[in-house]
This record gives structure tokens, C-alpha cells and sequence, in this order.
């Protein structure tokens, strides 16, 4: 999608960090904006940051693991600017990494807002974007933690290794109808994902926290520090914006964060070499 300007863009996760810089970007693109997020105060404050592009930016409460609540953000999004073209699949949490912190409720939360999340986003914009005609690109947020393990025994790891594989897959199926699909692949950003607790529904039971001490504690506090000083995210958005204009499908933010992915495809290699000699 070369002409951004007039079309209209539906981002998850939308009231901050990655979200929000997206939005802001498309906005500047001269696009329509649906905001979408499960925190109506945070919304309400991204949509004042906004106000400049008033009225072709909007808010919707979503919440992404409720096929139903996805929908009905669909159907504002539709009421308030007919036909949506680039869907963005953003909101993401994280939790509960390591073999001392095993919480089915933690994985479960993870899977579902991570993966099923994009599942639902796609569900239910992609036969709306079909039938429209006029083009389209969904982006799907994963992770540089999507291809490599550095993370361990991780359910954060482990959705964005599926988010990886649902966009190569979709990527293939939509080509011939002119839809153009993009995995963006961030180390780390400025974000509030360290602190996604906060939104946390009580059907996942209360949320863990490691010992400060061991091992899941310890990595918990070097990825908070690491976000701190992490890339801005309009400097991630920019990087979108030129993905979906050529049509790229994987996004990476963070070169130097290379080595960390050959180390796992060569190890795969190894293995093939040596499966290959038996």
C-alpha cells in the first residue's frame, strides 16, 4: 500500500508505547485512526495527546482475548469510517518466564492476549478487508524473542514464536489478493509490556513475582532495565510505515541483536548436517 492518506488503520494496544506511536504515525499519514485498548483511561489520555487530528482519530475499550469485544471495535470502527485497510495486531503482555515460576494461569493470560489476540484481530477484520477490494496489510507484533530462546522456559517466548509462524503463513495465503502481511520483530522499546500486570484479569489469578534473587527475578530486572533505555517507539512506527509500503514482511528493529538468532539457526543446521550423515 503505497497511498496511505484517506485509508484508515485499527491498532490494538493503542493507547501506548508501540501502539500509540503507530497510531500517531498513521494519523500524520493522513489516516484514518481507530485506537483500541483495554485500559479506558489510558485511552482517554492517548486520544487527548491526539486531539490535533480530531476527528479522524477514535478510541474503542477492546479487549483482544473476547472474540465478542473485538468485534464490537470492529463494528465502531466500520460506523465511524466505513472500510478499515491496515489492521495492526499490537497488544501484547508478558509474564512468568522460567522452570521456578510455572503458572498454568500465567500461560494461559500470555497465549490468550499474545495469540489468540492476533487470532481474534484477524478473524474478524480479515473477510471485512477481502471483501472491501481496496487492499490491504495487517501487521502482527511479535518479538526478537520469537526466534531465539534467550528468555528459557518462556509462555512471552513462546506466543511470539507463534505470532512469527500465523504471519509467514498468512503472509503466503494473502499475497494473490493483494494483502500485504508484516511480523514486526522489536528487541527492546520504551514500553510498558515490564509492567503489564496491571491489566491482569482476575480470571488469571493474581499476578507472581519472583524472588528478587533468583534467576527469574534477576532476568526480570535486567529486561526492565533494558526497556528503559530501549528504542523510541516512533522510531519503531517509521519502521512499520515503510513495511507496509514495500511490503515487507519481517520488521526488525534491532540488528545487533543478530547474532542471538544465528546461534539458534546454526545449531539447526548442525543438526540437519548431522541427521543428514546417520
Amino acid at each position: 500500500m503505497q497511498d496511505l492518506a484517506g485509508k484508515t488503520a485499527f491498532v490494538t494496544g493503542g493507547a501506548s508505547g508501540i501502539g500509540f506511536a503507530l497510531g500517531q504515525a498513521f494519523a500524520e499519514e493522513g489516516m484514518n485512526v481507530m485506537l483500541a485498548d483495554i485500559e479506558a483511561d489510558a485511552l482517554a489520555a492517548a486520544l487527548e495527546r491526539l486531539r490535533n487530528f480530531a476527528p479522524c482519530v477514535r478510541g474503542v475499550v477492546c479487549d483482544v482475548t473476547d472474540p465478542a469485544s473485538v468485534a464490537q471495535a470492529a463494528e465502531a470502527s466500520y460506523a465511524a469510517f466505513e472500510q478499515v485497510h491496515v489492521l495492526c495486531n499490537n497488544a501484547g503482555v508478558a509474564a512468568g518466564s522460567g522452570i521456578d515460576n510455572f503458572s498454568l494461569e500465567t500461560w494461559r493470560w500470555v497465549l490468550d492476549v499474545n495469540v489468540m489476540g492476533v487470532l481474534h484481530g484477524i478473524g474478524t477484520f480479515l473477510p471485512h478487508i477481502r471483501a472491501h477490494g481496496e487492499g490491504g496489510h495487517i501487521v502482527n507484533t511479535a518479538s526478537m524473542a520469537g526466534l531465539q530462546s534467550g528468555l528459557g522456559f518462556s509462555p512471552y517466548a513462546t506466543s511470539k514464536y507463534a505470532v512469527v509462524a500465523m504471519s509467514e503463513g498468512l503472509a503466503l495465503e494473502l499475497k494473490p489478493h493483494g494483502v500485504g502481511v508484516s511480523v514486526l520483530c522489536p528487541g527492546f522499546v520504551r514500553t510498558r509490556i515490564g509492567r503489564s500486570g496491571r491489566n491482569r484479569p482476575e480470571r488469571y489469578g493474581p499476578q507472581q513475582t519472583p524472588d528478587p534473587e533468583s534467576p527469574a527475578g534477576l532476568l526480570t530486572a535486567h529486561i526492565a532495565a533494558m526497556l528503559e533505555s530501549g528504542l523510541d517507539p516512533k522510531d519503531v512506527a517509521a519502521q512499520v510505515l515503510a513495511a507496509i509500503r514495500n511490503d515487507e514482511l519481517y520488521v526488525f528493529t534491532h540488528p545487533e541483536m543478530r547474532d542471538e538468532v544465528d546461534e539458534r539457526f546454526a545449531a539447526i543446521r548442525a543438526a540437519l548436517d548431522k541427521a543428514e550423515q546417520r
